[in-house]
């Protein structure tokens, strides 16, 4: 197999949303290069990208993949992509290690819901990107529509390399207006005869073209200044001003494809292998002090871990970027992360499903290797002695969270795996073990990607497991102050229980004074585990109740507050003070104090005004601004409080702060009202009072529940 150096290896990501065609378009850039002699199709579930079950079964991308070609002297690496938002973990992963983009839109749509959010990515990493128009033989393709929506949400600096002559069902000529010539295909597609373009096409093309000029000098002083001397550009002077405006994030050029009928594809691949960079011409990967990494073949070895796939029967299979150097079979590298001193036993190219064995991968190139013992995505590993770890990818937070448990016993452990597998696998998903809700929490990114684990489960790992909707983590406090004096006594035959406490409990608030008219003999400030304080006082005078049984009082309290008495929830922020009691010589023990000091808590919590409190979000909402009033009021009927609103190009933001209780269905609600052309983000922002119609009814659930154990 042939050899690459650094230079002559391209990493190409496409990305688009849904139904854009990147699958297909890939399998016709693969038949193009001679890797495959037969295009397979998403119907007849054979392409080299999609090769998994439930996408066999679905007929969507869920997955990025990695498939290697070969193209007139280079390597080019291809990423598929997903187009789906709820799958952002696959795109920004792929994202992270290519060195430039295909954005593929659909001809017949234009730029799509999808594309909006992912194009958000392409900023973020300042990736070189391409706008391939795709569908051009749909009888209802659109290409200039499709250009108008490109410039009006990218920028102006798209700008357009080729349009279609005679899109519709009878296309099959495009005109580059690069090397102004005309792309004509026989019905089968494949390589074009370069024609002249046409008298009628001329004047558009001449003005294209010139566009397309004024375009790239625009961006680059020195070609600038040759465009005012001679009036024109020549090919390789354009080829060379994209080339750098690309690496730069400036100039998205538009092509024309359709890739069902393999018409454009190879001209994709001339420009990628032509004009796109290779990651050493690409700005410098930084480690997270700021150093940066030299992408070449003479540096120190180091390698960073995108993306994990465990596959039946092997294991363990990582995906990697060579940030440096060349990584070797046998090669022994220490994992900045853990410690973990890893050896190469084996590397691998990738074409999808197919996986061809090398003896080594140098700096820029993506490959993949098995059995890593303790290597994790988002791991660097590097020479010994040669420290480096790479700024980690930024993976989106979670938005929706469902409570998941196995509908079979003993299979608690199996459940245990399968979960820490998927993990393993996607680190977009996120499972919380909840002592205090007592159940398991799956944390996702919305109800397809829901539905993807739920296929996992039942279908790859063969569990039966059943999703509910997750607990509320209510906090349970007070409004005003309570005071009483409760006694424990117990006799049984023999040494019996005596303890008498008097206990005051007030709200606990943030520089509160101390407490006035009494003795304070101790105080003790407790950092609740689940938020808040609980602040506890000594005010005993003259020996009522000696110091060795506060420890046990205290222990009472706090059983009774992790386990509040309204509807179990914990307890928070209170202040509670002992200023008198009871003991006995020889009844007295650690117990009776424990029980008397949990009993006159609870007694005293009930007299106090308790309240209940419901965790709140902050939710921030990217969508087109036609939509910002429907937004309003489906966010203010589900009792959330608008904070404010802000403008982002065409979209408009909405930040609001809504009950957790609501989140769920709030968020079910916004994909189905935007078809999901929103975006949205959730964080915890702090607990405040639940309504009391709903606090009642929610103590009083309790309540039953309680009755029924």
């Amino acid at each position: 197999m042939a050899n690459f150096d650094s230079k002559h290896v391209k990493n190409v990501v496409l990305v688009g949303h849904t139904g854009s065609g990147k699958t297909t378009l890939i399998e016709s850039m693969l038949f193009e290069s001679g890797l495959i002699n037969r295009r397979g199709t998403v119907l007849d579930k054979n392409t080299v990208a999609d090769y998994t079950e439930i996408e066999h079964e679905k007929g969507k991308t869920f997955f990025s993949k990695l498939v290697n070609t070969k193209w007139k002297g280079y390597k080019i690496n291809l990423l598929d992509t997903p187009g789906y938002d709820d799958f952002a973990g696959e795109i920004v992963g792929a994202m992270r290690v290519a060195d430039c983009g295909v954005m593929v839109l659909n001809a017949t749509m234009g730029v799509e819901v999808g594309t909006d959010i992912i194009w958000e990515y392409t900023e973020a990493y300042k990736l070189p990107m391409l706008l391939a128009v795709n569908h051009l033989d749909n009888e209802k393709s659109d290409f200039d529509k499709s250009v108008r929506e490109a410039k009006n949400h990218f920028g102006t600096n798209v700008v357009v390399v080729q349009y279609p002559v005679n899109q519709g069902e009878s296309f099959n000529a495009i005109v580059d207006v690069l090397n102004m010539v005309l792309y004509q295909y026989l019905k089968e597609g494949g390589k074009p005869e370069k024609l002249p373009i046409p008298d009628e096409e001329k004047e558009r093309a001449n003005q294209l073209h010139q566009e397309l000029i004024e375009t790239i000098a625009g961006n680059d002083e020195t070609l600038m200044e040759r465009y005012f001397e001679k009036g024109e550009l020549d090919e390789d002077e354009m080829k060379l001003g994209l080339h750098h405006s690309l690496i730069k994030h400036e100039i998205f050029p538009i092509f024309c494809v359709s890739a069902k009928q393999n018409m454009g594809c190879g001209r994709i691949m001339s420009f990628i292998d032509n004009v796109c960079p290779s990651a050493y011409e690409m700005p410098k990967q930084k480690t997270i002090e700021g150093a940066e990494i030299e992408c070449t073949e003479t540096a120190d070895a180091a390698l960073f871990i995108y993306k994990t796939l465990s596959e039946p029967h092997i294991g363990d299979l990582s995906f990697f970027k060579v940030l440096s150097g060349k990584i070797k079979v046998g090669d022994e590298l220490t994992n900045e992360n853990t410690g973990q001193i890893e050896r190469i036993n084996q590397l691998f190219e990738v074409e999808g499903s197919k996986r061809t064995a090398v003896n080594e991968l140098v700096a820029g190139d993506i490959g993949a290797t098995l059995k890593l013992k303790d290597t994790h995505t988002n791991n660097t590993l590097h020479e010994k002695g040669k420290p480096i770890e790479i700024v980690p990818i930024e993976f989106p937070n979670p938005t929706l969270t469902v409570a998941v448990e196995g509908t079979k016993k003993g299979e608690e452990e199996k459940l245990s795996m399968a979960l820490h597998q998927l993990v393993e696998e996607d680190p977009t998903i996120r499972v919380e073990v909840s002592a205090e809700l007592r159940q398991t929490l799956i944390h996702c990114h919305g109800e397809l990607h829901l539905a993807v684990i739920r296929w996992k489960l039942e279908n790859a790992l063969k569990l039966s497991v059943e999703f509910k909707a997750p607990k509320i983590p209510y906090r349970e406090t007070i409004r005003k102050a309570a005071e009483t004096i409760y006694r424990h006594k117990k006799q049984s035959g023999g040494a019996g229980q005596f303890a008498e406490v008097a206990m005051k409990i007030e709200p606990w608030y943030e520089e509160m004074p101390d407490p006035v008219g009494y003795s304070i003999r101790g105080k003790e400030v407790h950092d609740l585990p689940w938020g808040g304080k609980l602040v506890y006082y000594n005010c005993i005078v003259g020996g009522a109740i000696d110091a060795r049984f506060h420890p046990s009082i205290l222990k009472g309290i706090m059983e009774k507050m992790s386990e509040g008495p309204l509807t179990g929830s914990y307890v928070r922020d209170i202040r509670v003070i002992i200023f008198d009691g009871k003991m006995h010589t020889v009844d007295s023990n650690d117990l009776a104090f424990k029980t008397a000091g949990m009993m006159a808590f609870k007694e005293n919590f009930h007299n106090a005004d308790p309240l209940l409190l419901e965790p709140f979000h902050k939710i921030v909402i990217h969508a087109p601004e036609e939509l910002t009033g429907a937004i309003m009021s489906t966010i203010q009927s589900h009792r959330a409080m608008v904070e404010g609103m802000d403008a982002e190009g065409h979209f408009s933001i909405v930040k609001a702060l809504v009950p957790y209780a609501e989140t769920q269905q709030l968020t079910s609600d916004l994909r189905a009202l935007t078809q999901g052309r929103a975006r949205f983000t959730l964080a915890f922002s702090h607990y405040d009072e639940v309504p009391f119609d709903l606090q009642k009814k929610l103590v009083s659930e309790s309540k039953q529940e309680l009755e029924l154990v």
